[in-house]
Parts: structure tokens; C-alpha cells; sequence
């Protein structure tokens, strides 16, 4: 994945389609796999979402006012997704339950993507200087030197 909405496929990964050649609002940021493995979504860092192969569109943050940008995305187990912001928010689409962020508190520095469990009942925030924030089944495994 690039900046550019290009998609570089690898080993027996797919290509479902991209977004290179056409013009963005923002560059995109990240990349989710749907849980089959048959598609794709890509978010900008405007909150765009871009759905390819057999990935549901389920809705974005495009168009509206953030508080940061997006920064990252995660697939749920079945049909959903999450995207991360910068500040720590955390917005929840199709199926994927939102289980809390970061937003509204005041860390520095911010947050540079997020992980999903492999239950799709959890997920991890992770800053720019490593520190992790755990959500819902993910289970914290302890501070890394430094972190609050």
C-alpha cells in the first residue's frame, strides 16, 4: 500500500483493485484485510474508506470534521472495521463494536496505528513512541519503558 492509493501485491496475496491514479482528498494511511482474505479496505487520513474485492463498504469519516487525523485501520472478525486517529479516537463501522479510546486524553506524543485480536472482539492503539493501549478482549501485556 501507498500513500498514493497503490496496491503492491505479494506471494500468493490477490490484487482486488487500488485507488493509484486518482485523486484523493488525503493520502491513504491503511490497509485491513477482510477476514477471508478476498479483499481489502483502505482508509485516508481524511477518513475515506475504499473498498475492494469482497470488502463491504460500511461507511467512513469522509467529509466530516476530525479532531486528528486517521492514522490506521483494523477488520473485525466478520463485517466491520475500525479506524484510529491520531488523538486516540476510535470510529466503528459494520460489525465492529466500539470497546473505548483515547480521545479526550491529553497525551503526547500521538498515535500512530492500531491492531485488532484475532477474535475481532479487541483491539490495541499504539502511539509513535510504542506505548500500547489495550481495548476490549486485548489483553495488556504491561508498559514499555516509559509509557504512562
Amino acid at each position: 500500500m501507498a500513500a498514493d492509493g497503490g496496491v503492491f501485491t505479494l506471494g500468493d496475496a490477490a490484487f482486488y483493485g487500488s485507488m493509484n491514479g486518482k485523486a484523493l482528498n488525503a493520502p491513504i494511511v491503511g490497509m485491513a484485510s477482510t477476514p477471508d482474505g478476498h479483499g481489502y479496505w483502505l482508509v485516508a487520513a481524511d477518513g475515506g474508506v475504499f473498498s475492494f474485492g469482497d470488502a463491504p463498504f460500511y461507511g467512513s469519516m469522509g467529509g466530516k470534521a476530525l479532531n486528528a487525523p486517521i492514522v490506521g485501520m483494523a477488520a473485525s472478525s466478520a463485517d466491520g472495521y475500525w479506524l484510529a486517529g491520531a488523538d486516540g479516537g476510535v470510529f466503528s463501522f459494520g460489525d465492529a463494536s466500539f470497546l473505548g479510546s483515547m480521545a479526550g486524553h491529553p497525551l503526547d506524543p500521538s498515535f500512530s496505528g492500531m491492531a485488532a485480536t484475532t477474535d475481532g472482539r479487541g483491539y490495541w492503539l499504539v502511539r509513535s513512541d510504542n506505548c500500547i493501549f489495550a481495548f476490549g478482549d486485548a489483553p495488556f501485556l504491561g508498559p514499555t519503558y516509559g509509557c504512562p
